[in-house]
C-alpha cells in the first residue's frame, strides 16, 4: 500500500497516532527552515513502521512530533484520541514518561547508578509504589536477558547489553509506542542484530514499534516504511509478503 501528502486521508479507526498536514517551521535567526512541509501519516496497534530518510529529510523532526517532543507550526497531531496542541507541559511530560518509551543511540542510562535504578526511574516520575516498581522493572529486565546483571552499573555493561537495558527502561510503563532512533547506530553489527532481535519479539507479541534508521537492513526488519524527502513523504510502502 502507498500512501502519499496529496491524499485525503481519514484517521484509520485503530490508529494509535494521527498526523494530519503537519508543518514544521524554525525560525533561524531571519532565516525560516520548514523541516515538515505538510506530513499526514496514520500508525496503528501492533505496527511495525521504519522512518528513512537522507539528512535534512524531516525524519528527525517527525520522531520529535511523534514522541511529544516538539509541536506541530500547523496541522494536527492525535495521539490516542487526544489532540497533542491542547496538553500542557504536565501532560506532554506525562505522555512521553507512560506512553511512548524511548530507544536511543547513545542508550541515555544514568552511569552512577544500578541497571535496576535506571530502568525504575520512569515508574519514580509514574508516582507507582514501591513494591510494584520491584516488579515491573525486574520483569522488564528479564524480558532483555539480563536479570543477572540488575545491580550493576552501566559502565560495567557492554554496548548491547547498555541498549538492552535502554530497551527495558522503555517497556517499564507498558507504552503504547516503542519509538526507536537509530537503535544500532553505536554497535557492532552482531551486537545490532541482536537488539534487532529484541525489537523484532516485542513486535511479535502485540508491541507498537516504530524505528528510525538510514540503514536499509535495519528497516527491513519493520512492516512498512515511510521515507521522507524535503520535508514530504516520498514513500509509504508495506512490505511484500516473503
Amino acid at each position: 500500500m502507498t500512501r502519499t501528502n496529496g491524499d485525503t486521508l481519514q484517521s484509520a479507526p485503530n490508529a494509535v497516532l494521527s498526523l494530519r498536514d503537519v508543518v514544521k517551521t524554525y525560525d533561524m535567526g531571519t532565516i525560516q527552515v520548514q523541516a515538515l512541509r505538510g506530513v499526514s501519516l496514520d500508525i496503528g496497534g501492533n505496527e511495525y513502521v521504519s522512518i528513512m530518510g537522507p539528512s535534512g529529510s524531516g525524519k528527525s523532526t517527525l520522531m520529535h512530533m511523534i514522541g511529544c517532543l516538539d509541536v506541530p507550526t500547523s496541522g494536527t497531531y492525535t495521539l490516542e484520541g487526544r489532540m497533542v496542541a491542547d496538553m500542557s507541559e504536565n501532560q506532554l511530560a506525562e505522555i512521553r514518561n507512560e506512553q511512548i518509551g524511548f530507544v536511543f543511540q547513545t542508550f541515555n542510562l544514568i552511569p552512577r547508578v544500578s541497571i535496576f535504578q535506571n530502568v525504575e526511574l520512569p515508574l519514580i516520575y509514574a508516582g507507582v509504589s514501591r513494591g510494584e516498581r520491584r516488579r515491573r522493572a525486574t520483569d522488564a529486565i528479564e524480558r532483555v536477558g539480563l536479570a543477572d546483571r540488575m545491580k550493576h552499573n552501566p559502565n560495567e555493561l557492554s554496548g548491547g547489553q547498555r541498549q538492552r537495558v535502554a530497551i527495558a527502561r522503555a517497556l517499564v510503563c507498558n507504552p503504547s509506542i516503542i519509538l526507536a532512533d537509530e537503535p544500532t547506530g553505536n554497535l557492532d553489527s552482531k551486537t545490532g542484530a541482536e537488539i534487532m532481535t529484541i525489537l523484532d519479539g516485542l513486535h511479535a507479541a502485540g508491541q507498537t514499534i516504530i524505528l528510525v534508521t538510514h540503514e536499509d537492513y535495519i528497516a527491513q526488519h519493520a512492516l512498512r516504511t515511510v521515507k521522507l524527502r524535503d520535508g514530504l513523504i516520498e514513500s509509504d510502502l508495506e512490505a511484500k509478503a516473503s
